[in-house]
């Protein structure tokens, strides 16, 4: 008897069904010629490659491990093809109906490939919302933060949100971005919703910015939610600070004009500024007038920057630059009065000295002139600004004062009657040494071959104080108190004394 039975004659239906049945990655062709360890080797490929491929993951199979596979697949159906040629079946016993069988059973790795896919589409939606998931938790927490530190955060979820729509646009998570969006902006906007009206500026500014990365489609009406709440936030804010008299409240007023000019905000900051101003105004009246003053140059000067052209308030803003103004030069007056009243005559004698030169056609100004006459006494006398001077003139005591210096002098006097005049120097007078005035005998103006330029005026009974101011600027003025009584005539001297060279 032969070792074996003699090879069967060539069948080709035969080769192709055992090749497609191994095509199926079970080797079951080879199971139908019973090479059982083959068998068990393609049952291990296909484990390993399922090891690798499950869970299913967004990323898919590695490449290599899927073309080895398929390289396999394709080797052990040449191979169990060609085993199949000239080898009968154990079972079924006729080619066609194993063909049949390869061809039906090739839906099992097909399906496999399809429900390999769905599981791995799921994996990339639960990665896409795990993803969106992240960045709403980080939206949350960033609400707790200043907002100067929470921007960052913000603006990674913003790219998370956009990445989604733009390269996941058929996702769960994409479809659920502008509900995230709903919830984005009312977290970074929470200190309006607090009506923190200044702290929400900052945080409105960067909502406005959001549609550079998140498409308006996308956004819907949140692409201009921030406009009308900014609008609001500027005013406010600007208002608090006018009436706080923060110097901030410009750059917000003129924001809300420039950004928003046809907004009805923007219609509320002319009035709002107009308020202001009388509200400063009236407070010339006030205890405290150079406060007022103040307040109404600052406001001059703030207000002059605002611009209101878009708005067409620019014509009355201008106006209300010109109140401030007047109101200012008018206050000074009030506010030199103050100042002379609690004993700041540098500074009463300086504001009166604006006044008369800013504001000649006001009605205080001959009685500001005095004030500055007393004010200048009073430096150098201080007992002199006890009292307010009036613009009384005149009286029935003469007072002549004679120049016996070489240089110009400026009487000045305050007491019952305030006034001021100008000597010319004496062109045959000298300075009188130091010593020369210590001796008993020593009378200035009293020497007849000179002619001393002099001046006579009329007072009232009272103390009336004196300055002789000299006109350079290197000698000290000198003073004197008179008690004025009737029946008596006056004379005041006025002569400048040197020691070691020095005028004083």
């Amino acid at each position: 008897m032969p070792s074996a039975p003699p090879p069967a004659p060539p069948d080709g239906v035969r080769a192709a069904a055992v090749g497609l049945l191994n095509l199926g990655g079970l080797g079951l062709g080879y199971a139908l010629l019973r090479r059982w360890v083959l068998v068990a080797a393609c049952w291990a490929a296909t484990a390993v490659l399922l090891l690798v491929a499950l869970p299913a993951d967004p990323d898919g199979v590695p490449g290599a491990a899927l073309v080895l596979y398929v390289v396999f697949l394709v080797g052990v159906a040449v191979h169990g093809a060609l085993a199949a040629l000239r080898t009968r079946l154990a079972w079924p016993p006729r080619a066609p109906l194993a063909l049949l069988l390869g061809l039906v059973l090739l839906a099992v790795p097909a399906a496999g490939v399809v429900l390999y896919g769905n599981a791995r589409d799921e994996a990339t939606e639960q990665m896409l919302l795990d993803r969106l998931e992240k960045a709403d938790t980080l939206v949350r927490a960033s609400a707790d933060e200043p907002f100067n530190t929470a921007q960052p955060h913000y603006g990674e979820a913003l790219d998370v949100y956009d990445n989604l729509r733009s390269a996941h646009a058929g996702s769960r998570a994409a479809a659920r971005v502008p509900d995230r969006m709903k919830t984005f902006y009312a977290t970074v906007a929470t200190a309006y919703a607090q009506k923190k009206y200044c702290d929400a500026i900052p945080q409105l500014k960067y909502l406005r910015t959001v549609p550079r990365t998140i498409d308006k489609k996308t956004l819907g009406s949140l692409a201009d939610w921030p406009d009308d709440r900014l609008a609001t936030s500027l005013y406010a804010c600007g208002l608090d600070g006018l009436a706080a008299r923060d110097t901030s409240w410009p750059t917000h007023f003129g924001e809300l004009l420039d950004l928003f000019p046809s907004s009805e905000q923007a219609a509320r900051v002319e009035p709002a500024v107009k308020s202001a101003v009388g509200t400063a105004a009236k407070g010339v009246r006030g205890s405290q007038p150079c406060t007022a003053v103040q307040q109404l140059r600052g406001l001059s000067t703030q207000i002059s920057g605002l611009g209101g052209e878009q708005t067409g308030a620019a014509a009355a803003l201008a106006e209300d630059v010109k109140t401030a103004d007047s109101r200012a030069d008018a206050g000074t007056y009030d506010c030199g009065l103050a100042e002379y009243r609690s004993g700041d005559f540098d500074t009463a004698l300086t504001t009166m000295n604006d006044f008369v030169k800013n504001s000649p056609q006001d009605p205080n100004r001959a009685r500001a002139k005095k004030v500055a006459i007393a004010a200048e006494v009073a430096q150098t006398v201080p007992a002199a600004g006890k009292r307010l001077p009036t613009t009384a003139s005149g009286g029935s005591i003469s007072v002549t004062v004679k120049n016996d210096s070489p240089d110009d002098i400026t009487v000045l006097y305050t007491g019952p009657v305030t006034g001021s005049f100008t000597l010319k120097g004496c062109g045959s007078c000298t300075s009188y040494s130091l010593s020369s005035t210590l001796f008993t005998g020593f009378k200035p103006c009293n020497d007849s071959g000179k002619h001393y330029p002099q001046h006579t005026i009329s007072l009232p009974a009272g103390t009336t104080y004196f300055v002789h101011r000299p006109d350079s600027s290197t000698d000290t003025p000198a003073s004197d108190t008179a008690k004025l009584r009737p029946g008596y005539i006056y004379t005041e001297c006025a002569y400048t004394t040197s020691a070691l060279g020095t005028g004083y």
